[in-house]
C-alpha cells in the first residue's frame, strides 16, 4: 500500500521491519530506548523489541562504534545511532581504522555489516558543534559506503539495503528532512546502493544536489521554469559508490553543470563530482565552466540569520544556473 509518511517515519519503519524479519538486527545508541533518540526516530520501538535489541549505551561514541564493530564481526547486523554527525569525530578510530579496514585485512573472511545512522546539517539553531556536514570525510575512506537520502521513499529503501549490505555504511539523515513527506510503500523494499535518481527532467542545465539541497534545487527549478529555463535535478543518493554515469549522461545532454551541497565548499564532495565529470567524455560537451556551490568556510553560527547565510539557499542555486547560462 502506498501512503504519504514523513522521512522520520520511513526510517523507523525500515528498521522495525528489518528487526521483525531478522533477529540479528539490533539498535544501539545514546537515549534511543524510552526517550526515543535525540530526534525521536526510535520512539516506541523499545516497547515492541525490548531493551536487549534497543540498547541504550553510555555517552561514548567510541564505545558505541567499537561495540557495533565487534557485534558485526560475530554475525550480528547492528544499527548504531550517533546523536549528531559531528560526534563521528570521537569514533573515527573505530570507524576508519577498524570497521573500514577489517574485511580487507582478513582477506574477505571477516565481514562488518553495520550501519551508522546520524543526523547531519544545519537549520535547527544547534550551532557549530552540532550542525556540520562531514560526509566528504567518510567518502574519502576506502571500505566505507556513504548514503545521503533526500526523501522518505529513498530513506526507507536505502536503509534496508544498507542493513543487508556486508560492509559498513554511513547513513546521513538531514535534520530538516525528518518532517518532510513523500509517498512510501508500506511493504518492505530496497533501493540499489550506488544508483542516482533524476528528481526532475530538464534540457538546459544539470544540477547535481545532495540531501537537503535536492529540495532547494527543485524550488530553484520551479522559479527558473517560469523564465523558460529547464534544469535537470540529479540526486546521487549515495556518494560511495557514486553513480557518475547518470551524471555524465545528463551533462552530455545539457552541456552545463551546477553542483551544490550544504557542506563547506572547500574540500567538499562536489569537487569529486566535478573532477570525475571533467575526466569523462562529458568534458567535450560542456558549453560553460562548471559552477560549484557549498557552505562558507566558517563554523555554523548559532544566530539563525547567519546560519542561513553560511549555506547555499534557493537564490544561490538560481544565480549559479543563470551564470552558467551566460
Amino acid at each position: 500500500m502506498l501512503r504519504e509518511i514523513t522521512y522520520l517515519e520511513a526510517v523507523k519503519e525500515a528498521m522495525s521491519q528489518m528487526m521483525r524479519e531478522n533477529e540479528d538486527v539490533f539498535l544501539l545508541g545514546e537515549d534511543i530506548g524510552v526517550y526515543g533518540g535525540a530526534f525521536g526516530v526510535t520512539r516506541g520501538m523499545i516497547e515492541e523489541f525490548g531493551p536487549e535489541r534497543i540498547r541504550n549505551t553510555p555517552i561514548s561514541e567510541s564505545a558505541i562504534a567499537g561495540a557495533a564493530v565487534g557485534a558485526a564481526l560475530t554475525g550480528m547486523r547492528p544499527i548504531l545511532e550517533l546523536q549528531f554527525s559531528d560526534f563521528i569525530t570521537i569514533a573515527t578510530d573505530q570507524i576508519i581504522n577498524q570497521a573500514a579496514k577489517i574485511r580487507y585485512m582478513y582477506g574477505g573472511k571477516g565481514k562488518v555489516p553495520m550501519v551508522l545512522r546520524t543526523p547531519a546539517g544545519s537549520g535547527t539553531g544547534a550551532a557549530a558543534q552540532h550542525s556540520q556536514s562531514l560526509e566528504a570525510w567518510m567518502a574519502h575512506i576506502p571500505g566505507l559506503k556513504v548514503i545521503q537520502p533526500s526523501t522518505a521513499y529513498d530513506a526507507k529503501g536505502l536503509l534496508r539495503a544498507a542493513v543487508e549490505d556486508d560492509n559498513p555504511v554511513i547513513f546521513y539523515e538531514h535534520k530538516l528532512l525528518y518532517k518532510t513527506k513523500s509517498h512510501v510503500p508500506e511493504e518492505p523494499y530496497t533501493l540499489p546502493i550506488g544508483k542516482a535518481d533524476i528528481k526532475r527532467k530538464g534540457t538546459d542545465v544539470t544540477v547535481v544536489a545532495t540531501s537537503i539541497m535536492v529540495h532547494k534545487a527543485l524550488e530553484a527549478a520551479d522559479l527558473l521554469e517560469k523564465e523558460g529555463t529547464r534544469i535537470e535535478v540529479i540526486d546521487p543518493r549515495t556518494l560511495v559508490p557514486l553513480d557518475i554515469e547518470t551524471i555524465v549522461e545528463s551533462v552530455k545532454n545539457t552541456g552545463r553543470l551546477v553542483v551544490v551541497h550544504e557542506a563547506v565548499k572547500r574540500g567538499g564532495f562536489g569537487a569529486e563530482i566535478v573532477s570525475q565529470v571533467m575526466e569523462s567524455e562529458a568534458f567535450d560537451y560542456l558549453d560553460a565552466p562548471i559552477q560549484r556551490l557549498g557552505g562558507l568556510p566558517v563554523p555554523i553560527p548559532y544566530n539563525p540569520l547567519l546560519e542561513k547565510k553560511a549555506v547555499p539557499q534557493v537564490d544561490d542555486i538560481v544565480g549559479a544556473v543563470k551564470l552558467t547560462l551566460k
